[in-house]
């Protein structure tokens, strides 16, 4: 099977790892994965011994489809970040160009209207947002505003195109500003799933890894194949500077 179809034969099994009890991920998960892959090797090789504690080929096949699925989830939420960073960048573009015509409309129209009390009542409702859905509505305002009343801004010599200009990235802001709302709220509900899926993987994991460090505790050649690699090379390390401090 392939980890696109681990996924969706355990999809149920892994939606239903309680949020409460998603395990924190205190190592790159690509490492995790391929020790969980070579843990499985082993276990396949040595399930004559395990099995000698109840250890089967079920749960050794068990162990291959929760690595093939939380794999599979995994590069599915790299691709999430990698678009949601993307649409990120994009509305960030048109946000500072948003920002600075709004800025430079709002500065003009108080100039130009500031003798009409009502005009000069609707730019400070429109000057009073400040979020991003604000921006793009109050730029579509100040378009509407500003072309229903053209004179005063001809007597100043005021570029009307930048009330078109206003109106586009209105319409172009609103459409980027929802592909990077959706992308960070389908990277949010992608990484939960992932976590969940490193939760359901890392029960199996514990559980085969527990059978052979027992099974194989006088063997250290085959102990060697349910140990960390990761974690042996981190807590030395931590040994070492430890050893260090002391010395000093």
């Amino acid at each position: 099977m392939s980890n696109t179809d681990h996924l969706t034969a355990l999809k149920e099994k892994i939606q239903a790892v309680e949020d409460g009890s998603i395990v924190a991920i205190t190592m790159p998960v690509n490492i995790y994965l391929q020790e969980a892959e070579d843990m499985a090797r082993c276990a396949r090789i040595d399930i004559a011994e395990l099995a000698t504690i109840n250890v089967t080929e079920v749960q050794i096949d068990d162990l291959q489809a929760r690595i093939g699925a939380c794999r599979e989830v995994q590069s599915l939420w790299v691709e999430d970040q990698h678009k949601a960073n993307q649409a990120e960048d994009s509305w960030a573009d048109i946000q500072e160009k948003a920002n600075e015509l709004k800025s430079e409309l709002i500065h003009t129209f108080r100039y130009a209207y500031r003798k009409d009390e009502n005009l000069m009542s609707a730019i400070a409702d429109i000057a009073e947002g400040s979020t991003n859905s604000d921006t793009i509505q109050d730029l579509n305002d100040l378009s509407v505003l500003g072309k229903g009343n053209t004179d005063a801004l001809t007597a100043i010599n005021f570029d009307l195109t930048k009330l078109d200009t206003a109106a586009d990235i209105a319409v172009n802001g609103a459409d980027a500003l929802a592909v990077a709302n959706g992308s960070r709220q389908r990277g949010s509900d992608t990484k939960v799933l992932r976590d969940k899926a490193y939760t359901y993987l890392k029960e199996s994991v514990d559980d085969i890894r527990a059978a052979g460090k027992f099974i194989f505790r006088n063997e250290p050649k085959k102990l060697k194949g349910y140990t960390s690699k990761y974690w042996k090379k981190r807590n030395q390390s931590v040994k070492k500077e430890s050893d260090v401090e002391s010395e000093v």
